[in-house]
């Protein structure tokens, strides 16, 4: 086997890591995961995290007894306007005539429940989805931390494509590819003069 014939396998590693990149989409990829670590990153920052574990923990779950509680009180009002009224010698309606011209705040409140139940009921349910996301994102600061200090993913291309193309040209050199065409036929001359007396 003559010198020459190393470097062709050379070359063809150069070739595989030029269009690697491009047959299995990196620099589309590569984009998308740099945009992605890019918006994601005032949201992985430990400050933010913290707040939103601590909004979950001490205002989301804390709220979860009010959304059950509303349901109930939702089927409750009637007979609380009834009852009220009981006591007070008003009708329904004027019942809630008074609460709403003395207490507007309650009286809308109360006229929300029910509207509200679809949302109430949805509320533990909605917790319970939430909570592997919030304990994911508590747990991977420092894994988001680690990927985002890489190099951009958008050069990750070319860490591949650099390499290959002086991977070829040095096979190519080595192949005698680029030298004029006399010297290209003494080199070959030369190699084959070499493989003769190996042979002898």
């Amino acid at each position: 086997m003559t010198r020459r014939a190393y470097y062709w396998p050379i070359l063809i590693v150069g070739i595989v890591l030029i269009i690697a990149p491009f047959a299995i989409s990196l620099p589309s990829k590569g984009s998308a995961g740099q945009d992605m670590l890019n918006n994601f990153h005032p949201i992985m920052q430990p400050a933010s995290v913290k707040e939103t574990v601590s909004l979950y923990n001490n205002t989301f779950l804390a709220l979860k007894p009010v959304a059950q509680g509303g349901i109930v009180a939702a089927g409750e009002i009637p007979s609380l306007v009834t009852g009220l009224g009981a006591a007070l010698h008003l009708s329904p309606a004027q019942v809630e005539q008074f609460l709403g011209s003395k207490y507007p705040a309650f009286a809308q409140l109360l006229s929300s429940f029910p509207q509200l139940v679809p949302v109430f009921t949805r509320v533990p349910p909605g917790l319970q989805h939430y909570a592997p996301l919030v304990s994911t994102m508590k747990a991977n600061v420092t894994n988001y931390a680690k990927v985002d200090s890489l190099p951009n993913f958008n050069l990750f291309t070319w860490f591949f494509v650099v390499p290959g193309a002086l991977i070829v040209i040095l096979a190519l050199l080595g192949l005698g590819l680029f030298q004029p065409r006399g010297k290209r036929n003494d080199v070959a001359s030369s190699s084959e003069h070499e493989e003769d007396q190996h042979t002898t």
